[in-house]
């Protein structure tokens, strides 16, 4: 059968896609890039918040728009959408005909049977969240010079706008050892870069009783042969200690690279998201982490327009962006998600004031990126390179400071063959305000070098 899977959200949702998939290619599957030649469709939803939720349902219409051509084709909607909206999504769209939990992901290739025998009903299947599960072998759907390792599933932090613990569960840590296995195949593959990834990986062996567990897990990680650059996607604040910025100094494999979500920095608003620490604590871990990691790029993440922020409150926000000059930043206007503290305070801001807000906020971050990228201008960095890109008939390539997917680019002209996923020294001669531009002055490594 031609399977055409659409997965949507975070990387940690795309890595529970790819081992679904690996598992139904195990049953005799193919798949196939356009969902007009599939006899089947499985929509990996995100459900975190309204816009990904609208973008989940757009995904699923059209998936199901295929059925006027093809009468047989089935639709399968699974992730996080699915595992926080149980009933409602087969009761408003009965042209789906299968909604499956994300406990129930591993049962999928006899789900797909299930729906696909002669007169078949509506078919829903929700398993405990404890069977998710937190690895096995999967696909790499990155390009094959990077890709995600997942170390955890679920959290259990509590901040009182996210429904992160209500879809997915409690933190659940996968075993170090699994993770090292997996680091060392993907690498065995061809993966150069390893992103960590988790809802808060700094959390990594909480569950267990030991905190702290990700500066042991670093180390066996640096020891894989093949991995080049080991990045960490999220750290929280109040779990930036001197043990986790002593492992990443002495793990030369980690790059200078770190996304702190702090969401806010007014000690009020941060109480009322349920938030560990406040201002002093923030600022304590960002002077910590710049004076521990030379070339640190720092990203965060930013909430405008939680429940009764003031305007007082929001200008300390701008105050404080424009104070500290993060290298990344995101902003994103509250969105309020039904089951959560938040979603039933007091004080609820209109929507227009919370988009004002963010997008302000984006603005005043423009103008510390144009600024941070003008200062590399003159540098020569080292850069991976991720293929040729038609449109602008340059190669892209990103530094150690920049994350795929999320951030800017390294533009190098295109009459310069580069080789995708090799390393490549590039001196910085112009910018803009995410991407830079250069050219490059020789290879980071020797030829068909695969040591990291």
């Amino acid at each position: 059968m031609k399977l055409a899977i659409v997965s949507l959200g975070c990387p940690k949702n795309q890595v529970d896609a790819d081992v679904f998939c690996h598992a139904l290619l195990a049953d005799g599957h193919e798949t196939v890039a356009d969902p007009a030649e599939a006899d089947a469709i499985i929509v990996n939803t995100c459900g975190f918040i309204q816009s990904a939720k609208e973008e989940a349902i757009e995904n699923i219409l059209l998936a199901c728009s295929y059925k006027q051509q093809n009468p047989d084709l089935k639709v399968i909607v699974t992730g996080c959408l699915a595992e926080r909206y149980k009933g409602e999504i087969a009761r408003e769209m009965p042209e789906v005909d299968a909604v499956v939990g994300i406990g129930s992901n591993k049962a999928l290739p006899e789900i797909l049977r299930r729906v696909c025998t002669p007169g078949a009903d509506q078919l829903e299947s929700y398993g405990p969240k404890a069977d998710m599960p937190l690895g096995g072998r999967r696909v790499i759907s990155t390009p094959r010079h990077y890709a995600y390792l997942k170390i955890a599933e679920g959290c259990s932090n509590r901040c009182h706008y996210c429904a992160i613990p209500l879809i997915r569960g409690p933190l659940r840590s996968r075993p170090l050892e699994d993770c090292v296995a997996e680091a060392k195949w993907l690498a065995g593959e061809g993966v150069r870069e390893l992103i960590v990834v988790a809802q808060d990986p700094t959390a990594y062996g909480e569950d267990w009783g030991k905190p702290g567990e990700i500066c042991a897990l670093l180390d066996a990680l640096n020891a894989v042969e093949g991995i080049r650059w080991i990045r960490i996607l999220y750290a929280y604040p109040e779990r930036i200690t001197d043990d986790f910025i002593a492992a990443m100094q002495r793990n030369d494999k980690v790059v200078p690279y770190l996304d702190l979500p702090i969401q806010h920095c007014d000690d009020a608003v941060l109480k009322a998201m349920n938030r560990r620490g406040g201002r002093k604590e923030i600022e304590e871990a960002i002077a910590k982490l710049r004076a521990g990691i030379p070339g640190l790029t720092l990203r965060t993440t930013l909430i405008a327009g939680f429940p009764g922020e003031t305007e007082e409150q929001y200008a300390e926000l701008c105050d404080f962006v424009k104070t500290v000059k993060f290298d990344r930043l995101g902003c994103f206007a509250y969105s309020p998600e039904e089951n959560t503290v938040a979603a039933r305070m007091e004080n609820q801001i209109d929507d227009e004031v919370k988009q004002r807000r963010a997008d302000h906020i984006m603005e005043i971050q423009a103008g510390i990126s144009e600024e941070k990228q003008k200062a590399k201008v003159g540098q020569t960095l080292e850069c991976i390179c991720d293929g040729f890109d038609e449109e602008s008939g340059m190669y892209l390539l990103r530094s150690k400071g920049d994350c795929p997917e999320i951030d800017g680019n390294v533009l190098t002209p295109g009459d310069t063959p580069l080789e995708e996923g090799v390393f490549y020294n590039v001196t910085i001669t112009d910018s803009d305000t995410y991407d830079l531009y250069g050219y490059v002055e020789s290879r980071a490594e020797a030829a068909g070098n695969a040591e990291g």
